[in-house]
């Protein structure tokens, strides 16, 4: 399986920090043996900055990716989503969504798929209803946002910028690759940071 995380300027390195931890770790895998593989794309292959001041230079360039079933693509929040440069990748994105691929979008990144229609007919979340319109005035799937940190609709995520540990759960709920127990107290610990969830979580990698 492998995961392909677009990287962009300004890119808001936070939302994407849980999840990237445990994927690449793979500390709390059902099985540390899976074959997952986090894959930076770029709009080409020179390096990026994040909003934290990171330099990422990409793995492959968006016509390098091989999608399988399998796979995930993840768009992680920004400010630049809205410029020429990234329509690339979100007109890919609108295809995924349309085959009932796994695609997961966070903060600006739901701005993007927005501005291309992609979110319409969809369950979906962002920053605000009325943000998303007044960013986005073509958008027109207003009857299908829910206010909640994120939402799932068949293989799409979307979250809040401020939902990023939420994507976060619903994206490793979706790859399967922690044990039920295991994810619930992993989210239970750094929701309420209570020890018990902690002794919890260790207890569920020895099941």
């Amino acid at each position: 399986m492998n995961v392909y995380l677009y990287v962009l300027d300004t890119l808001a390195d936070w939302e994407i920090g849980y999840l990237t931890a445990e994927l690449n770790s793979k500390r709390y895998f059902r099985n540390k043996n899976d074959d997952c593989k986090v894959i930076t794309v770029g709009n080409g292959k020179e390096p990026i900055c994040t909003m934290g001041g990171l330099y990422i230079t990409p793995d492959i360039d968006i016509k390098e990716i091989r999608f399988q079933h399998e796979d995930i693509l993840i768009l992680p929040g920004g400010d630049t989503w809205q410029e020429e440069e990234n329509r690339n990748i979100l007109l890919f994105a609108k295809d995924l969504i349309s085959r009932g691929a796994k695609v997961a979008a966070i903060c600006g990144a739901t701005v993007g798929l927005a501005t291309v229609g992609a979110l319409d007919n969809k369950k979906h979340t962002s920053n605000d209803k009325g943000f998303l319109k007044m960013v986005c005035p073509e958008y027109s799937g207003e009857s299908n946002y829910i206010e909640k940190p994120a939402i799932v609709d068949e293989y799409l995520i979307t979250a809040s910028g401020l939902g990023a540990l939420e994507f976060t759960y619903e994206i490793l709920r979706m790859l399967n690759v922690f044990r039920p127990e295991t994810l619930e107290s992993w989210y239970n610990l750094y929701t309420t940071k209570e020890a018990q969830y902690f002794y919890s979580l260790m207890s569920s990698l020895s099941e």
